[in-house]
């Protein structure tokens, strides 16, 4: 077995564990806010990421973890995970499915192996760095070539109420020009519906490298382009077979 399958299962066995745990949560928990009064945090996100890092850091001493809710360890191996115990906690709270756990490891290079666990939908997205994207075990890819006319395409909105404006702008420039916009409330799933051909594309700002690092690397093994880069002072993330990609680019507004 290689050391990239190696991750990959130690990532899919640990994914899952925090699965079990976030389903089974407490009758009674928490809810805190982060950075604004809609960007929200709960006790089971801490929970999730505690048992993460210490089922990693049990098999793998030496390896450095980057996780949204504050665990930080710099690598003495060359590889770092990079973890989100809980994306799309907002679902999460209101009980709406789609919410994942999302788990990547990269070494020097870029990511290597990536896991992204929806419990509420029964699936299980996974890849390794040339390897190929898989939805339950099963090899999936983007849908290629999309027209724009033809397009479903995935998005979602900042926390900070200020960059929503710049985004409604992007929204609004596409709406007329698409099939169908789809809002599901966790990146890491609307890139991997872009993988598994759920829908055709994906477009939104803000994205952190725990919302990115498991789900673009699904998305690009199964074929699509993902992209991020400098719009209106934020991040934009663009992701789609390589025609619909292009296409995306053309209609982002100055």
């Amino acid at each position: 077995m290689s050391i990239n399958d190696e991750l990959l299962a130690l990532a899919l066995d640990i994914a899952k564990q925090a699965g079990r745990l976030l389903v089974d949560r407490p009758a009674s928990w928490e809810l805190t806010s982060k950075s604004t009064a809609i960007d929200i945090a709960t006790q089971m996100d801490v929970a999730s990421e505690k048992l993460i890092v210490n089922a990693i850091l049990a098999a793998r001493p030496d390896d450095g973890i980057i996780g949204e809710e504050g665990a930080d360890r710099v690598s003495t191996s060359g590889y770092t995970w990079v973890i989100d115990p809980v994306d799309g906690t907002v679902n999460y709270f209101y009980g709406l499915p789609g919410w994942n756990i999302s788990i990547a490891v990269k070494d020097s290079q870029g990511t290597v192996a990536g896991v992204v666990h929806a419990p509420t939908i029964d699936a299980t997205w996974h890849a390794t760095r040339g390897g190929g994207a898989f939805l339950n075990n099963q090899p999936i890819s983007c849908n290629e070539p999309i027209e724009l006319n033809r397009a479903l395409v995935a998005t979602g909105f900042a926390y900070e109420l200020k960059d929503r404006i710049n985004q409604l702008d992007l929204v609004n420039q596409l709406v007329p020009k698409i099939r169908d916009i789809r809002r599901m409330g966790a990146a890491a799933t609307d890139l991997c519906c872009v993988a598994t051909g759920m829908v055709d594309g994906y477009i939104e700002t803000g994205l952190k490298e725990w919302d990115l690092a498991a789900g673009a690397l699904i998305a690009t093994e199964a074929g699509a382009v993902v992209t991020t880069h400098s719009w209106r002072g934020m991040e934009l993330t663009v992701a789609g077979g390589a025609h619909l990609h292009a296409g995306l680019m053309r209609e982002i507004p100055a």
